[in-house]
């Protein structure tokens, strides 16, 4: 369904009864990220709400420049979209950039959130502290702030650049079509031009703020992750300070929920109960 909302109009799936699981993709992904969980949390006694972010698939790309993509912008469209479905309290599951939101949404209203759960990504303070080896992984973070100039390199030769990257993506081609609308690829791209300059994670480390203490959170890193460090996830437990879970999925590339989504459906029924 389409939900209208103050700035933008989210395509959202809802399902399921029961305790509500927030599902947050990342780049360049929309809500069809989590299609392997959702059954599984529909089975198991839990209501899901999968919005597609402003910028991606058929979800609103608002006009106004990167600052109209930043991360704040997807926090504050997440909450009124619960308050629109009359959601209070909710588990938050995030992917990719969709973990940066949900942490984001766990430090504006931790007494809503039952429990998080990052995938691939950690906290920010985990990942600036885990050396050359990840700075060397974020490369292309630094590359996609340069506007116009990141777009045709991506796009180049019926987007060959952008189909490497995407390599292990299970659904990269169908991922890649959305893109080609005009607009597209440059909204998918503002979120990392608003969200993570290159100071944020190239220059001086200056003060971050922990995760609430008040909510259990769980990591999950794939073995098979080109862009991210395990460290820069297990190191998460070090921003905590609340409960906190690690959990490696071997045999899994960045897109770990659907090259294992049996193992990763374990695990999050497996903390979600425990945090019910």
């Amino acid at each position: 369904m389409r939900v209208e909302l103050t700035e933008v109009a989210l395509e959202v799936e809802t399902g399921g009864e029961g305790p509500v699981v927030l599902l947050l993709h990342g780049f360049p992904d929309s809500h069809a990220l989590w299609r392997h969980q959702v059954p599984a949390l529909h089975a198991a006694g839990f209501r899901t709400v999968a919005p597609t972010l402003r910028g991606f698939g058929g979800s609103d790309r608002p006009a106004g420049g990167h600052e109209a993509y930043h991360p704040a912008k997807h926090v504050g469209d997440v909450l009124e979209l619960m308050a629109r479905l009359d959601v209070d309290r909710f588990h938050l599951v995030g992917h990719d950039w969709g973990s940066g939101v949900a942490q984001g949404i766990a430090s504006v209203v931790p007494h809503r959130v039952s429990s998080l759960s990052l995938l691939s990504v950690g906290h920010l303070g985990a990942i600036r502290g885990a050396g050359w080896e990840q700075r060397q992984r974020s490369w292309y973070m630094l590359l996609f702030q340069l506007a116009g100039l990141a777009e045709d390199w991506l796009s180049r030769d019926d987007y060959a650049q952008l189909r490497e990257m995407l390599a292990e993506h299970p659904d990269a081609e169908s991922v890649i079509e959305p893109l080609r609308a005009p607009g597209a690829l440059t909204a998918a791209l503002n979120i990392y031009r608003a969200g993570v300059p290159a100071e944020s994670l190239f220059g001086p480390e200056g003060p971050v703020a922990p995760l609430p203490r008040q909510v259990p959170v769980m990591g999950l890193w794939s073995t098979g992750d080109r862009f991210l460090t395990e460290r820069s996830m297990e190191r998460t437990g070090d921003f905590a300070d609340g409960p906190w879970r690690y959990e490696r999925v071997e045999e899994a590339g960045h897109w770990l929920q659907l090259d294992q989504p049996e193992r990763v459906n374990e695990l999050l029924l497996s903390f979600l109960k425990e945090h019910a």
